[in-house]
């Protein structure tokens, strides 16, 4: 693959930060499916990785049931303890906002009361959690307006997720990484450890290796095994927050990200 600027990447994955058309997605998936040919294959280790959003969707998706006061009553969120501490890094800030205008959410939930607006994780500090009618009456604390249709076993949750991004470009990203990985999509992923949000999976659709500030190569997908609390507190750099769809969640609003030592264990296949 040619050696490519990170001008000319920013500007061929434009559609990840902004609309596109129908022409510009398919020149964007030919575009990768081009550099993708002869990939190169790297040892397994911590590396410097771009996410773009919906790669960073498929990851933050498997954190929305433990913002559930039901989650945490039943000690099945990776929040128990941790609710008023710094669990991640000070640029992380997540709201579950059905008005955001990039969500497009029902404003009532499954028990027919108004959804609200709740500020969930603020600069790094879990707040808040959602509230059904019961888990509410429990904690004597009024419901938010997250409660499934009845009966359920599992409450309520936090539907609309948007997480506060930054202005941190492609270009920005790139240019300042000296040796990274840059991930299109993520799939096969399961959760290996609960309660410290230990997922693994797999890179799909473009892994590029990044050197010196420039997209060199493609790469051999990697397997990661990695803690969404520790990669939520290596955010080095956030783009702009965008609708974004995945494999593994349902569509939330978040940035692409750039995240320190995540953690590749070992070289897939195919």
């Amino acid at each position: 693959m040619q050696e490519e600027g990170a001008t000319s990447w920013a500007k061929a994955n434009s559609a990840s930060v902004a609309g596109f058309n129908s022409l510009e997605l398919a020149q964007r998936a030919s575009d990768k499916a081009h550099r993708s040919t002869g990939p190169r294959e790297l040892e397994p280790g911590r590396y410097t990785v771009i996410l773009e959003p919906a790669a960073v969707l498929d990851l933050v998706g498997f954190l929305f049931y433990d913002f559930a006061a039901t989650a945490l009553e039943d000690k099945r969120s990776c929040l128990n303890g941790r609710m008023g501490k710094r669990v991640f890094g000070k640029n992380i800030t997540i709201l579950d906002d059905v008005y955001n205008p990039l969500q497009l959410g029902a404003p009532f939930d499954g028990e027919g009361l108004p959804r609200q607006r709740v500020l969930l994780v603020d600069s790094g500090v879990p707040k808040n959690l959602v509230y059904s009618r019961y888990a509410a009456r429990r904690a004597r604390k009024k419901p938010t307006g997250h409660g499934f249709p009845l009966p359920n076993e599992y409450g309520e949750a936090p539907m609309n997720l948007v997480f506060s991004g930054g202005k941190a470009s492609f270009d920005q990203m790139i240019c300042s990484t000296e040796r990274g990985l840059l991930a299109t999509r993520l799939w096969y992923i399961r959760e290996v450890d609960p309660y410290e949000k230990v997922l693994t999976g797999m890179t799909r659709d473009g892994l590029f290796l990044v050197e010196k500030g420039r997209v060199t190569t493609a790469v051999r997908n990697f397997r990661f095994n990695q803690s969404i609390l520790e990669m939520l507190r290596n955010v080095e750099l956030l783009g702009p927050a965008v609708r974004a769809t995945g494999e593994e969640a349902f569509e939330m609003v978040v940035p692409a990200m750039k995240i320190g030592d995540f953690r590749f264990t070992e070289v897939t296949k195919f």
